[in-house]
């Protein structure tokens, strides 16, 4: 998605009736926008053969198979470089290419647990919380795929070959804990749940409930951000506590926990209105639009009638967007495959149409 609303030409091969999150009859799932959907059967020589012609044209091709499944089928990196030397390989994985567990099942909940991404996550005395799927498959997964596509395009650019992106979301949520480690071995981050500076335990880095059962969210981490939130609350150092004084952030917490509770969300988030206290109020994804910040910004857009996050990053000259997707048989045309040949692709079960 990310690189189809960047520019880059993508063309999806997908086994034809493949689960998905999406209800049956439901509108087409977002994740596959801007692309172009084609079903396929890669248990047949000719649709092989199809892929392979596909990959003498392609910069890039991006496969999500366990390791080997893509060598067995004669679509391996090999076979592909035969066709196209300069060809950027890019595997997506939860375990990674290899070792012990690179054979095995999992989800995004099982890569960030082994990873450590998934302990610290939670409030003090509570099981860790998985953070829906944002951190495995999305943040260490499909984003770094992407970045590693690109960053290989690049190097391929100045060397004229290509090479293998091993994209594991066990590694990509490792390297989003970084920032973790270095403060676990500076020692300022304690080996326990919900007690540290940016996990629930200070009270300036905070969710609290809001009168109406909403809630704000609240973020005042430097000194001057602190002297804002605390002003605003009405509250002073002397009734809290200063704000590193540790010994002091659970008495903190509950004293802001109750202030906050005496508004709804929206009168708190127009007392902090215009000020650097680092307040906002939690938003659902289905609210999240209306926000007055996200229209200027144009955040989300609707395209084809449906509401969604519009495409990011933003390009000063070419500029992303959420784009419209032919059908299977332009697609392909785009990618040399004639009228005739998408007939008797079709007729023979090769080409199995779009999910």
């Amino acid at each position: 998605m990310l690189l189809a609303e960047a520019g880059a030409d993508v063309l999806r091969l997908e086994r034809a009736g493949a689960w998905s999150a999406v209800p049956p009859g439901a509108n087409r799932d977002l994740l596959n926008r801007s692309r172009p959907s084609v079903g396929i059967d890669l248990k047949r020589p000719e649709a092989v053969a199809l892929v392979l012609d596909l990959v003498a044209r392609a910069d890039a091709l991006v496969e999500g198979f366990r390791p080997g499944v893509a060598e067995r089928l004669g679509l391996g990196p090999e076979e592909c470089w035969a066709r196209n030397a300069r060809l950027v390989y890019a595997r997506m994985t939860g375990w990674g290419q290899d070792g012990p567990l690179a054979g095995r099942a999992g989800h995004d909940i099982d890569y960030i647990a082994v990873a450590g991404a998934l302990w610290p996550i939670g409030r003090e005395g509570d099981a860790p919380v998985p953070p829906l799927n944002l951190v495995g498959d999305f943040g260490g997964g499909g984003m770094l795929l992407a970045f590693g596509v690109v960053a290989a395009l690049l190097e391929t650019q100045r060397s004229g070959i290509g090479q293998v992106v091993d994209a594991a979301m066990l590694d990509g949520a490792a390297s989003l804990t970084t920032m973790l480690h270095s403060m676990w071995l500076g020692g300022a981050w304690q080996p326990a749940r919900g007690v540290n500076l940016l996990d629930t335990g200070a009270p300036f880095y905070e969710v609290y409930e809001t009168a109406d059962a909403g809630y704000v969210a609240v973020g005042a981490l430097e000194p001057q951000f602190y002297a804002a939130l605390l002003e605003g609350l009405g509250l002073s150092e002397d009734d809290v506590g200063a704000q590193g004084d540790r010994l002091r952030w659970p008495e903190a917490k509950a004293r802001v926990a109750e202030i906050f509770r005496t508004k709804t969300r929206d009168e708190w988030t127009a007392v902090f209105e215009g000020t650097d206290a680092c307040v906002a109020p939690v938003l659902a994804p289905w609210e999240a639009a209306d926000h007055p910040h996200n229209k200027a910004r144009r955040t989300f857009v609707t395209h084809g009638g449906r509401p969604q996050p519009g495409a990011v990053p933003r390009f000063s000259r070419t500029a992303a967007a959420v784009r419209d997707a032919p059908g299977p048989e332009e697609a392909l045309a785009r990618w040399g495959v004639g009228e005739e040949a998408f007939g008797e692709l079709t007729a023979s079960g090769v080409i199995a149409g779009a999910s």
